[in-house]
């Protein structure tokens, strides 16, 4: 018999490149917190809460919102201390936003991305030493961090006649730019220690960009919860006080979603998920029970809801008022949510309903 022949020598094989388009299943339920979410009827209710709390520079800080009573901003010292209180009480997770006043507002938002300017990264820091069980989301949007208080970027268009004089100007979302900025700002959410990138800017095809960019600086596990059905309503009035990010100019309404479409907020989820979101969210809440219904039954992604700022004041003044019963009325909001669909609840009431529950 002849010998077998040599086989020809071996090269390295080339680094496994995966298409962004092709999202991954690991990071929704990398962390143990997630497997729950990713549960039906698994896990305690209180593991299904999700606090958000607002970060701000200085130490020993805590300043109350007039709009949002019983709300503060936090020093990142101070947050802590707040949260270790809850986190015994069974508090799981929380949404960090970073709040700064006008010195550190500009045309680009660079701010968010710097550990100085941005107190949220610090914040989210700390909040991994101090309280390692806690998961943290971030908020990745740069309407806090820019003069003008949007979410994006923009650019003028501008139109000439025949004379060559300027006959129109349109002031348009720059996407390039704007998919740079929250990019940037997520890696360095990541970078300070946030489990999870939750971008609620509403800009197209944010989640690809994102994915990509945590990705190529070494976070593909970390993962994406898309504010993916957001709406442009009149309930965030609160929360734009709480945060200092109202609108210089103008409203949102070129950018989140009709608050009458449908349709359009089904196709903006799907679309997410084609991206590589991890998770969804529907926001506002109560107004949008269809829509959760609807983004649930249609992506079988879990799906978050945000009871925002305007609906927790409401209730607060209501009962304040005598109008209703606070506890009755925020336990059956909540209970209309997780029948409507989401496998998660974003509410101020975090607190009280950890006592509750």
């Amino acid at each position: 018999d002849s010998p077998l022949p040599t086989p020809p020598p071996t090269s390295p094989l080339p680094p496994f490149q995966l298409s962004v388009m092709a999202p991954s299943l690991h990071p929704g339920y990398g962390h143990e917190l997630l497997r729950i979410w990713q549960s039906v009827s698994v896990g305690k209710e209180t593991d299904r809460l999700i606090y958000p709390v607002f970060a701000v520079k200085g130490e020993g800080v805590e300043e109350e919102i007039p709009s949002l009573p019983g709300v503060k901003r936090f020093s990142k010292d101070t947050l802590v201390e707040h949260l270790r209180g809850l986190e015994k009480k069974g508090l799981r997770s929380v949404l960090v936003f970073g709040v700064v006043d006008a010195d550190c507002k500009s045309d680009d938002g660079s701010s968010a991305c710097s550990s100085k300017l941005n107190p949220a990264l610090a914040a989210m820091t700390l909040i991994r030493k101090e309280l390692p069980s806690l998961y943290i989301l971030a908020d990745v949007c740069v309407c806090p961090f820019t003069t003008n208080g949007h979410c994006g970027i923009f650019r003028t268009v501008e139109g000439k006649d025949e004379k060559g004089e300027v006959a129109w100007t349109d002031i348009v979302i720059d996407r390039e730019l704007s998919l740079t900025a929250l990019t940037n700002m997520a890696v360095e959410c990541a970078r300070a220690g946030a489990h999870c990138i939750a971008p609620s800017d509403m800009m197209d095809n944010r989640i690809e960009a994102i994915k990509k960019g945590l990705a190529q600086e070494g976070f593909s596990h970390v993962p994406v919860m898309s504010y993916s059905s957001k709406f442009a309503s009149s309930f965030y009035g609160p929360f734009r006080d709480a945060a200092k990010s109202a609108p210089a100019f103008g409203d949102r309404s070129a950018y989140q979603l009709p608050v009458g479409s449908k349709d359009l907020a089904l196709r903006a989820s799907l679309r997410d998920v084609e991206e590589g979101a991890d998770f969804l969210m529907v926001k506002p809440g109560m107004p949008f029970l269809d829509i959760l219904r609807v983004v649930s039954d249609a992506t079988h992604v879990p799906v978050a809801v945000y009871q925002v700022s305007g609906e927790y004041a409401m209730l607060h003044h209501g009962a304040t008022a005598g109008a209703l019963d606070l506890k009755r009325a925020v336990m059956e909001s909540y209970a209309g949510f997780r029948r409507a669909g989401a496998g998660m609840v974003i509410t101020y009431f975090t607190p009280s309903l950890l006592d509750w529950m």
